[in-house]
């Protein structure tokens, strides 16, 4: 019998040009989610009186920061034995293999090397505000998964479930979309409250606020989602949630300690409150 489900089988690529060299879908959204981070920013710098100069540099230590966090997370977390036995595959970045949880240490590592450099910006000032389109970059991310049929859903026959012939022919939840879509809303419903609330808030409780909610929410997307790699099956926790749980302590620190009552972190905030 015929199913009754949408059939997702899309090309990856968007346009070719040679070979296996071309335009795909996944770069074209990863690429959107850096642009509308770029405008957003620099709509706060420019509200808030910092270098747009300093703004300008700002992209570039993010994209290294993503892309390198993100290879060498997939590398370490998910497949340690096949790139410590061969360790120059870390760089065939064409073969697929990037993980969110190290894509976005190394935007707080990036931040920290950025405010480093631009000392009039601290750290916990950045990450506040940069968080909100991060979560918007990791919408456009994970539709751009949707394209390449990775990272699906399990198997489900809710209505809305989709088949991606390019995996196989079972009706899945489009856990990608699921995340995207709450990603999105993330993104907008702090941005909202950030525009009315900020200046009464403490540096880095809002960066832990977003932190909270969104790797909350990632540990929850984790159910409807299949096992990335073998060894996941069997755990009580998959991979995804364990990785999601030192950001989920850091963001209730960030949150309910305040940087500025630490005394270490208090040289990385720009005006501690008392």
């Amino acid at each position: 019998m015929e199913s009754s489900h949408f059939v997702w089988n899309v090309d990856r690529m968007l346009l070719p040009i040679y070979g296996e060299f071309g335009i795909r879908w996944y770069s074209l959204l990863f690429a959107g989610g850096i642009v509308m981070g770029y405008f957003i920013m620099k709509s706060i710098f420019k509200a808030e009186g910092k270098p747009l100069e300093a703004m300008e540099a700002l992209p570039t230590y993010i994209i290294l920061g993503t892309l390198i966090g993100a290879r060498l997370g997939h590398c370490l977390f998910y497949e340690p034995e096949v790139y410590l036995r061969d360790p120059i595959r870390i760089l065939f970045v064409h073969e697929g293999g990037l993980a969110s949880h190290g894509g976005f240490l190394g935007v707080i590592l990036a931040t920290a090397l950025f405010c480093r450099k631009y000392k009039t910006i601290s750290v916990f000032w950045l990450l506040d505000r940069i968080a909100m389109p991060a979560m918007l970059a990791a919408a456009c991310i994970r539709i751009g998964n949707f394209f390449n049929s990775e990272i699906v859903g399990l198997p489900s026959q809710v209505p809305w479930a989709v088949i991606f012939a390019k995996y196989d022919a079972i009706p899945r939840h489009p856990s990608q979309l699921y995340e995207a879509f709450g990603y999105a809303w993330i993104s907008l419903i702090f941005y909202i409250l950030f525009l009315r609330n900020h200046r009464k808030v403490a540096e880095g409780r809002w960066f832990g606020l977003i932190m909270i909610v969104s790797w909350t929410f990632r540990s929850v997307m984790e159910q409807f989602k299949e096992n990335q790699v073998s060894f996941e099956q069997g755990m009580v926790l998959n991979m995804g949630q364990l990785l999601s749980l030192p950001f989920l302590l850091a963001g209730f620190a960030c949150a309910l300690l305040i940087p500025h009552k630490i005394p270490f972190l208090r040289k990385y905030i720009e005006k501690p409150v008392f």
